[in-house]
């Protein structure tokens, strides 16, 4: 096969986002961040809510 025949291939991507985002897409890593934040969150909500109910004995 010559240079002519063979089919054009994409590039590879050059800048470490490029990588990334060819890895995961962009709104799996948005869902990803929103989800260990609220999570969070409610861990902390829950952990206030033993320590409020602990003080009240």
């Amino acid at each position: 096969m010559s240079q002519a025949e063979k089919p054009a291939t994409t590039a590879a991507p050059t800048s470490v986002r490029d990588r990334f985002e060819s890895k995961f897409p962009r709104g799996l890593i948005i869902r990803l961040i929103a989800y260990l934040f609220v999570g969070h969150l409610f861990a902390f909500f829950v952990y206030l809510l033993f320590v409020l109910g602990g003080q009240n004995q």
